[in-house]
C-alpha cells in the first residue's frame, strides 16, 4: 500500500506551479482594468490545481497501465512503481477531477456565464483524454499544444473573463508568457523521456523532433516570456520585475544547451516551474501596483 508521502508525490508537486502561475497573471489583469474578484479567482484557482493533479494522478494510472512507466527515470510513479493499485490511483484521478468540477460549476453559478460550462467539460475531458483512453492525444505528438493552450489562453484568459467578461491585450500577453512556460517544462519532460518513450511506442513532440531540435525548441520556448515582459512594460513599467525570473530560467537553459540527459535534466523541470511561478507572482503584483 503507497505511503501518504507517495500519494502527495503523485500529484507532481513540482508540476504545480503550471496550474497556479496562470490564475495569478490571469486575477492580475482582471485588477488591471479594476474588474478583479477575489472569491472568483480562488475557485478558478482551485479548479485550476484540480485539474493539474486529475490529470497528473490520470497520467500515472494510463502510463502505469500500458507499462510505459516500467523503465523511466524521474518522478515517482504509483503504478508504475507497483505501489499503488491501478483502480485506486484512477479513483484519485476521478476525485480530483470531480472537485474541480464541483468549484467551476460554482463559479459559473456566481458568474452568470453559463457557457463556460461547455469550456471546463473541454478542460475536464483533455486531463482525462491526454493519456486515457484508446487513442490518447498525449501519444500523437499533441500533447505541448495542449498544454500550451490549456495552461496559458485557456487558464490565464478564463480567470480575466469571468470576472470581465472581456479579453485585454495585457490578458493575452500573459497568457502567452504562460503558455510558453508550461510548454517549456513539457518539453524538458519529454527530452528527459525521449529513449524510454520511444521504447514504448509514445510519441511525443520531443520524439519526433529529435533531441537537438527538442533542445532548440525549449531555448525559444523560455525566451518568449521575457520578450513579452518588456512589452507589458511598456505600459506598466514596474512589470519588469518578471526578469526576476531570468536567473531561474538560465540555470534550466543552461543545462539543455550543455546537452544533460536522464536525470540530469529534472532540475531544468524544477528551475523552469519556478521562473513560472515566479514570473506568475511579480507581473501580476505590479499589475496591482502599477
Amino acid at each position: 500500500m503507497a505511503t501518504v508521502a507517495q500519494w502527495v508525490s503523485g500529484t507532481r508537486p513540482r508540476t504545480l506551479p503550471n496550474s497556479i502561475a496562470p490564475v495569478l497573471v490571469g486575477a492580475g489583469a482582471a485588477h488591471h482594468i479594476d474588474e478583479f474578484n477575489a472569491t472568483w479567482s480562488l475557485l478558478a484557482l482551485l479548479v485550476s490545481v484540480a485539474l493539474q493533479v486529475g490529470v497528473n494522478y490520470a497520467n500515472d494510472y494510463s502510463d502505469g497501465i500500458r507499462g510505459t512507466d516500467a523503465h523511466r527515470v524521474g518522478p515517482f510513479r504509483l503504478v508504475g512503481s507497483g505501489s499503488a493499485e491501478p483502480r485506486a490511483v484512477r479513483a484519485a484521478a476521478f476525485a480530483a477531477l470531480g472537485v474541480a468540477a464541483v468549484a467551476g460549476l460554482v463559479l459559473v453559478v456566481l458568474s452568470g456565464r453559463y457557457w463556460l460550462l461547455a469550456f471546463g467539460a473541454v478542460c475536464i475531458a483533455a486531463a482525462w483524454f491526454y493519456t486515457g483512453g484508446r487513442k490518447p492525444y498525449g501519444y500523437a505528438g499533441l500533447g505541448e499544444l495542449a498544454v500550451f493552450l490549456f495552461f496559458g489562453p485557456a487558464a490565464v484568459l478564463g480567470t480575466l473573463y469571468v470576472q470581465t467578461g472581456e479579453v485585454t491585450g495585457i490578458g493575452i500577453g500573459g497568457a502567452v508568457a504562460m503558455g510558453a512556460f508550461s510548454t517549456g517544462v513539457m518539453i524538458a519532460n519529454s527530452l528527459r523521456d525521449i529513449p524510454t518513450d520511444v521504447q514504448a511506442g509514445k510519441r511525443t513532440l520531443a520524439t519526433v523532433l529529435g533531441d537537438r531540435d527538442s533542445r532548440r525548441l525549449y531555448l525559444a520556448l523560455v525566451a518568449i516570456p521575457f520578450l513579452i515582459t518588456l512589452a507589458i512594460g511598456l505600459r506598466v513599467p514596474l512589470a519588469l520585475v518578471g526578469f526576476l525570473a531570468l536567473p531561474l530560467v538560465a540555470l534550466g537553459a543552461r543545462r539543455v544547451a550543455k546537452g544533460s540527459k536522464g536525470r540530469d535534466l529534472i532540475p531544468v523541470l524544477r528551475d523552469t516551474g519556478l521562473a513560472m511561478l515566479v514570473w506568475g507572482i511579480a507581473v501580476p503584483a505590479a499589475l496591482v501596483l502599477g
